[in-house]
C-alpha cells in the first residue's frame, strides 16, 4: 500500500467488503493525489488532485495526451514512487507492473525468466517448475521454455513477460503500453490472449495506452486524463458486448467520440 496523509474531508476510505447490489470491492483507491518533480525552474507538476476508484476484476484503460501523467500514476500505484500529497490504497493486494518492452533477461531461458519471479517469492524448486509449466501453457508458450528471448518473436516475448507478471501472483496488474511496439496483427492477437487470460485468472487490470480504439476494445471503463497537470477529465463506461474486435462498428464509434474529446483536450493544452 502506498499512502501519504493529506486532507481528504468528504472522501470515504477504500472499501474492504463486497458492496450492495453485487458491486465489487474497490481494489485501487486514488484520492486527491498530486505528484511534483524537481525544484525551481525544473519544477513540474505531473499530477494534481487525481481521484479515481478501480474495482476488483475491473479492466480500466487510461488514455490521454503525452505527458498527462498516465505512467506516473501507474508508478505510484505500483509503489515505485510516492505521491507528493494524497492517498493511494490497494489494501494488501499484490501489485505487478508490465512495461512496453518485455524486459526479459537475455542470458536466461524463458523458463528461467518466469521461474525467477517465483524464486523471489520463496517458492521451492519443485513447485516453481510445475508453476512455470502451467503458466507457459496458459500463455500458449509450452515447448518454448528452453529458448532465450532473442529466439522468440515480439509477441512471444510479451507473452513471456505476462507469464512472469502472473508468476508474481498479482491481484492488480498494471500494464504500461505493453503492446505499443507490436505490429497490428500481433497486437490484435495479444488482445485476444489478454481477454482469454482474464477469463481464467481473476485480476484487476489498469492499462495505459495511446490507442483509443485499443482502450475501447479491451476495457470495462476508459479514463481520459486531462493534461497540465494530469487529473481525471472524464470516465467512459464501455458496455459493449464481448468478444470485441478493433474493426467492430460499435468499437469504432465509441473510439471516435473519445478521440474527438481527446483532440479537444490536446488543443486546449497546447494553446
Amino acid at each position: 500500500m502506498t499512502s501519504i496523509s493529506t486532507s481528504t474531508s468528504g472522501l470515504g476510505a477504500a472499501a474492504t467488503a463486497p458492496q450492495p447490489n453485487g458491486v465489487a470491492p474497490i481494489a485501487v483507491d486514488i484520492r486527491s493525489v498530486s505528484k511534483e518533480f524537481g525544484h525551481g525552474a525544473a519544477h513540474t507538476v505531473a499530477l494534481r488532485d487525481a481521484t479515481l476508484q478501480i474495482r476488483e476484476q475491473e479492466f480500466v484503460c487510461l488514455v490521454g495526451a503525452s505527458g498527462c501523467g498516465k505512467t506516473t500514476l501507474l508508478n505510484l500505484i505500483a509503489g515505485l514512487d510516492k505521491p507528493s500529497s494524497g492517498v493511494i490504497e490497494t489494501g494488501d493486494r499484490r501489485v505487478a507492473l508490465m512495461f512496453q518492452e518485455a524486459n526479459l533477461f537475455p542470458w536466461l531461458t524463458l523458463d528461467q525468466n518466469v521461474e525467477l519471479a517465483l524464486k523471489l517469492r520463496g517458492i521451492d524448486k519443485p513447485k516453481r517448475r510445475a508453476r512455470v509449466a502451467e503458466l507457459l501453457e496458459l500463455l500458449r508458450l509450452d515447448g518454448r521454455g528452453k529458448k532465450r528471448p532473442h529466439e522468440l518473436s515480439g509477441g512471444m516475448r510479451q507473452r513471456g513477460a505476462l507469464a512472469r507478471v502472473l508468476a508474481q501472483d498479482a491481484e492488480i496488474v498494471l500494464m504500461d503500453e505493453p503492446f505499443g511496439a507490436l505490429d497490428a496483427m500481433t497486437r490484435d492477437s495479444m488482445h485476444d490472449e489478454l481477454e482469454r487470460i482474464r477469463r481464467e485468472v481473476e485480476m484487476t487490470v489498469v492499462f495505459v495506452t495511446h490507442n483509443v480504439r485499443e482502450a475501447v476494445r479491451l476495457s470495462d471503463r476508459t479514463i481520459l486524463m486531462e493534461s497540465g497537470p494530469g487529473r481525471v477529465k472524464s470516465e467512459h463506461l464501455i458496455d459493449l458486448p464481448r468478444p470485441r474486435h478493433m474493426e467492430d462498428p460499435q468499437v469504432a464509434e465509441r473510439a471516435g467520440a473519445l478521440t474527438d474529446e481527446l483532440k479537444d483536450e490536446v488543443r486546449r493544452h497546447v494553446r
